[in-house]
């Protein structure tokens, strides 16, 4: 009920009045576009899911705290926060990167592949770096569908159900999001080829 009727600024000083619905609106309305701008940074899910929670865990004691500066801009806010903690999260673990064998990742991506030297290895690494150099550049809508189709693999179905829209919004997000980054690759002049 308080989402539809109000804004951001309004939800805040709700919350620091004391209204704690007020905040679960705040963070129902932004956690989507949260989660997914962290995952696809870590391209992780359970660091994912800890980097998120520390960000609003970092949101309130900052809104507690009376630090907070109402500029009426909460959500570019908590993406700089989010975007931050996922800077210290690489600048931690850059001495011992931990590396799993789950769904998430597969530990035998990085062991060295038969009939692939260093070169192609690279070369791959580097294709995958312009890819997620190109969804970053689309819509935020397009971007969402993109991250959640490719790195999260859930189905156009679990897209729409997430992202409150049909079925066919959610297919046509991915059908511009694909338009884009094909014409973006066009004007860039870049060969995205692993062959």
């Amino acid at each position: 009920m308080l989402s539809k009727v109000l804004n951001d600024q309004d939800l805040v000083r709700l919350y620091l009045e004391g209204n704690e619905k007020a905040f679960e609106q705040l963070l129902h309305r932004h956690k989507r576009k949260v989660w997914s701008h962290i995952y696809l940074l870590v391209r992780d899910r359970e660091i994912t899911e800890d980097l998120f929670q520390e960000v609003f865990i970092k949101v309130v004691h900052t809104l507690k705290g009376g630090k907070y500066n109402e500029e009426g801009k909460f959500l570019p806010w908590v993406m700089r926060i989010a975007h931050n903690l996922v800077i210290d999260h690489f600048r931690r673990n850059k001495k011992m990167p931990m590396v799993r064998s789950n769904d998430d990742h597969d530990v035998f991506a990085t062991v060295a592949q038969p009939g692939k030297n260093v070169e192609q290895r690279m070369v791959d690494l580097q294709i995958d770096e312009d890819v997620r150099k190109l969804i970053d550049h689309l819509p935020d809508e397009q971007r969402e569908v993109v991250v959640m189709r490719t790195y999260l693999g859930m189905s156009f179905k679990e897209i729409a159900d997430q992202t409150d829209v049909s079925i066919n919004t959610a297919l046509g997000r991915m059908r511009y999001a694909l338009i884009n980054m094909r014409k973006m690759i066009k004007q860039h002049e870049m060969v995205l080829d692993k062959t």
